[in-house]
């Protein structure tokens, strides 16, 4: 008779003794997450969520509102984690690191685009894109101007640098959201309804930008949307339902 693999069982047979996954295709993922909220009361919010997701994918995750969806987000983007299970990215386990740790790993490895831009309104389009490079500490100051403008030209914003934040149109702003989530290179994209404010015209604008970083930069993207017809254009749906994912 063969012998049941508990949950603890399954995660130990996936590390290695360094405590990293042996190495594998995948840029991120995602085992036997489990999460619950405790107020007002107890809920089983994710349930064994489980997935891989290779380099360059444009995964979209969708489910009616209070499936999961953002929450699973939050824990992939390590900025939740009271959770059990494991999350690796890059073969690196996040799962119980220090928040400077993930700190730090966030701002080199995961962009954030969300559905609202959050620019700094009194700091103009490049200022705002250098933010992140500055923080990581890494580069001087004419380096995170380059790379903020070299990520503005790719997105076309490069005209608009000098321009106050506040100052720019819907569409513009998040496409200067977008430049801000490039601009230290990561290893992933994470957009929480990352078209949800904006206009058809803008979302077509701002979900192709997505289509050719993917196709052309190799750069994974994970989205949250509520939007059918952006996620039938990803390479990839994750679907959930009540916790759980009932198809990727």
């Amino acid at each position: 008779m063969n012998k049941t693999t508990t949950v603890s069982e399954q995660l130990q047979n996936n590390q290695t003794a360094s405590g990293n996954v042996a190495p594998t295709d995948a840029v991120l993922r995602a085992m036997l997450l489990n999460k619950y909220f405790y107020e007002p009361e107890d809920f089983h919010v994710l349930k064994d969520v489980s997935f891989e997701i290779k380099r360059g994918e444009f995964v979209s995750i969708i489910g009616k509102s209070g499936c999961g969806k953002s929450t699973l987000l939050y824990l992939l983007s390590t900025m939740d984690t009271d959770y059990t299970g494991q999350i690796f990215v890059n073969d690196v386990l996040l799962s119980g690191k220090t928040q400077n740790e993930l700190a730090r790993f966030r701002n080199e490895h995961i962009g954030f685009v969300f559905q609202f831009h959050f620019l700094l309104p009194e700091f103009s389009a490049l200022k705002n894109v250098m933010l992140p490079a500055q923080k990581l500490g890494i580069y001087s100051k004419s380096e995170c101007e380059d790379r903020a403008y070299e990520k503005l030209k790719w997105l076309d914003m490069h005209h608009f640098a000098t321009k106050l934040s506040s100052k720019l149109s819907g569409g513009q702003q998040q496409r200067v959201a977008i430049a801000r989530a490039l601009v230290n290179d990561p290893t992933i994209i994470m957009g929480d309804e990352p078209t949800g404010n904006l206009d058809s015209t803008n979302t077509k604008i701002v979900f192709d930008i997505l289509k050719d970083l993917a196709r052309t930069k190799n750069q994974t993207i994970i989205a949250v949307t509520h939007d059918n017809e952006f996620a039938v254009n990803t390479d990839r749906i994750i679907e959930m339902k009540d916790g759980e994912i009932i198809r990727q």
